[in-house]
């Protein structure tokens, strides 16, 4: 059995690939801890309808008019923005639609500021919430005095999005500048901090007029292709968008390795993903060897050397697989779905061990609503194994 895939909001995973992005998503190969407390989220600022996101292209284009539209590529996918002079929000809005025709995020700029004195409700939240980055930022549109404000993003969301602010003028009187809402497998590509969309406050139009840019603002390390089609696979993968799809996760991770990642960690996970969703389509060699790949570009992978060993049970390479499942418990001894596949591996030659094996993993995953199904069939099988 592979690890299970959980959907971990995106503010819940920083640092997860050491720090290398604001946010990164990918999806958890590890039981999730038993409490997954979300921030405060309130706001009476309602950029977008409940259900807006993962909306299909053709239903939008049907309540905007491609001729109200500018359109401009993204990457595979396109970007349709309503100018601040027809949008309902009085600022640029942005709508971003992946290849398969999903909007998986949106970007609002209010290049001379939305006051959110109105708003008490979002004006609490932000409040409530510690800002993930601090820094200056010269607005066009703003006066020099507003100007010498520190700038402040904040990141919120619930379950399966996230929405980042960009305020600037402090807690007593905020002004908006910029606010993003995105599925969370997108969340890197969505971060009003980066450089393209910074400049969006600087240049209002979007252009340099021949002006030299700013350079401030975060730029990828990673070619936007891959960490595209990577966030498309994780929402195929999970479902974010409608039914689970393996079909297009592999053909996203397939692209998303193709194009090349230079950080062997999003590498090596790229081979990894790749690899589950062969599973999923029954292609058991091809994901023995995604799986090999991504433990020689990272060796010592607790997560991916349990789902190898899944692999080769499926294979009927039963000795391997209880070697990878042994070695993955060695790594990382709380491996709870490692203990549990271990454990049903060895029902049959060991049911001493196995008993120990199972009830390792129920004391691990104890209070995990994720695993009730998974600890209910254990206990039925520690009851049987006692009963021989």
């Amino acid at each position: 059995m592979l690890s299970p895939i959980h959907r971990i909001p995106g503010r819940l995973l920083r640092g997860f690939l050491g720090g290398m992005c604001l946010a990164v998503v990918l999806a958890a190969c590890e039981t999730p801890p038993p409490q997954r407390q979300l921030p405060p989220s309130d706001s009476d600022l309602v950029l977008i309808k409940p259900g807006t996101l993962c909306q299909r292209k053709t239903v939008f284009l049907q309540q905007h008019p491609l001729p109200t539209l500018t359109v401009k590529p993204w990457g595979t996918g396109q970007e349709l923005m309503i100018p601040a002079g027809r949008s309902s929000s009085k600022g640029d809005e942005s709508y971003f639609f992946d290849e398969d025709g999903a909007l998986v995020g949106t970007l609002f700029t209010f290049s001379s500021g939305l006051d959110l004195a109105p708003y008490s409700v979002l004006r609490r939240t932000l409040t409530l919430l510690k800002p993930t980055l601090e820094f200056y930022l010269n607005v066009a549109n703003f006066s020099a005095k507003s100007n010498m404000d520190s700038s402040s993003l904040y990141e919120t969301g619930d379950e399966k999005t996230t929405t980042q602010y960009l305020v600037v003028g402090g807690r007593e009187h905020p002004t908006l500048l910029q606010a993003s809402i995105t599925i969370d497998p997108y969340v890197r590509l969505f971060s009003p901090y980066r450089r393209e969309f910074l400049n969006r406050l600087r240049q209002p139009d979007g252009q340099s007029h021949g002006q030299q840019v700013d350079s401030q603002g975060a730029e990828d390390k990673e070619p936007f292709l891959s960490l595209q089609q990577f966030a498309r696979g994780q929402t195929a993968q999970l479902s974010y968008c409608g039914a689970q799809d393996y079909e297009i996760a592999a053909k996203a991770y397939q692209q998303a390795i193709a194009s090349g990642f230079t950080n062997k960690v999003w590498l090596a996970e790229a081979h990894h993903k790749y690899g589950q969703t062969l599973f999923g389509l029954n292609q058991y060699e091809k994901a023995k060897a995604e799986m090999l790949q991504s433990l020689a570009i990272r060796p010592n992978t607790p997560e991916i050397l349990n789902n190898l060993g899944s692999v080769q049970q499926k294979l009927g390479e039963k000795s391997a697989a209880l070697a990878s499942f042994e070695k993955a418990i060695i790594l990382k001894p709380n491996y709870a779905i490692a203990r549990f596949n271990l454990a049903e591996a060895i029902e049959s030659t060991n049911p001493k061990r196995a008993i120990t094996e199972y009830e390792t993993y129920l004391a691990l995953v104890e209070g995990i609503p994720e695993e009730a199904d998974r600890i209910a069939l254990t206990r039925q099988r520690v009851k049987a194994l006692q009963h021989r």
